[in-house]
């Protein structure tokens, strides 16, 4: 995925008031300035977007602030009569590592969604978030009531590019393991999306493991693999009920497998194509909400 020079409207935008110069300004009230806070005074954030944090960088960076302290300030939030971090996880980190007692930072009073988004654009603009880590993110500013276009706008990146990392949420975890880990890239991810059966699917994703496949022939293989991909409206037969179609690639996407609605919306059926045993199993757990 490629990065944005500039992210939406700036961190300027999502704190009033502020100037749009580096994390740590547009976070601070007007006036206020870093101050030293206890290293064990501060808790992390849960939503941190940030998930992995490699040991050699934590290491690398306590050295460093052994030797030169912490040059750029953190920023929290007061919770209680402690504080969260908001931005600069892993600078608190390698600072409790490195054995400091206080580190810098900026006191600032944010509410839960715009903490969430700078600590998000935050990370954007270091490109330390893989997709996944990007996809759970935009996930929990869905679930605050944002809508695609109004991230896509926080985050300087077009819609169609936020609802495809949504998607990457739908694959198996050890699926985004692999993503998260390198082992599969954007690409590959969505063309295991494509395949509908969980079996077959775990044979596109080991045959792309196993053989080292470029995108294009992890593409070709999972349309061999039995590939189902919602139908356009444009392919939809003269006449057909435009909302019967659109539940129809509502179904397809929930299920993950082919659906056909005969009929008109007064009368007719639902066909659902499952592939073995476990896909049917997979399937009822859906229909009946075990899964």
């Amino acid at each position: 995925m490629s990065r944005p020079s500039a992210l939406g409207r700036g961190l300027g935008a999502l704190i009033p008031g502020a100037p749009p110069t580096g994390v740590a300004e547009a976070a601070a009230p007007a006036g206020a300035g870093p101050q030293e806070i206890p290293v064990d005074a501060i808790d992390p954030n849960p939503e941190q977007p940030r998930r992995a944090f490699r040991p050699e960088e934590l290491r690398s960076l306590a050295d460093s602030i052994r030797r030169h302290g912490v040059l750029q300030p953190i920023v929290v939030r007061r919770a209680g009569p402690r504080y969260e971090l908001v931005v600069g996880e892993r600078r608190w980190r390698a600072s409790r590592e490195a054995g400091l007692a206080t580190i810098p930072a900026v006191v600032a009073d944010l509410e839960d969604r715009v903490r969430l988004e700078v600590a998000l654009i935050e990370n954007i603009q270091r490109s330390d978030l893989n997709p996944i880590e990007l996809a759970h993110a935009f996930r929990a500013l869905a679930e605050a009531g944002a809508t695609q276009e109004a991230i896509g706008e926080r985050v300087g990146l077009d819609r169609s590019t936020i609802s495809n990392h949504l998607r990457l949420l739908e694959l198996p975890t050890e699926v985004q393991a692999d993503v998260e880990a390198g082992r599969l890239s954007t690409g590959h991810a969505k063309a295991l999306l494509q395949v509908a059966s969980p079996e077959r699917r775990r044979h596109v994703r080991d045959r792309i493991l196993r053989d080292g496949l470029s995108v294009r022939a992890a593409e070709e293989l999972a349309q061999s693999s039995g590939a189902t991909r919602p139908r356009r409206a444009a392919k939809s037969r003269p006449g057909a009920d435009p909302n019967v179609q659109r539940l129809v690639d509502s179904l397809r996407l929930r299920l993950q497998t082919r659906v056909r609605i005969q009929g008109q919306a007064e009368r007719g059926r639902i066909e659902i194509e499952y592939f073995g045993a476990d896909d049917l199993r997979r399937l009822a757990g859906i229909l009946l909400g075990d899964a």
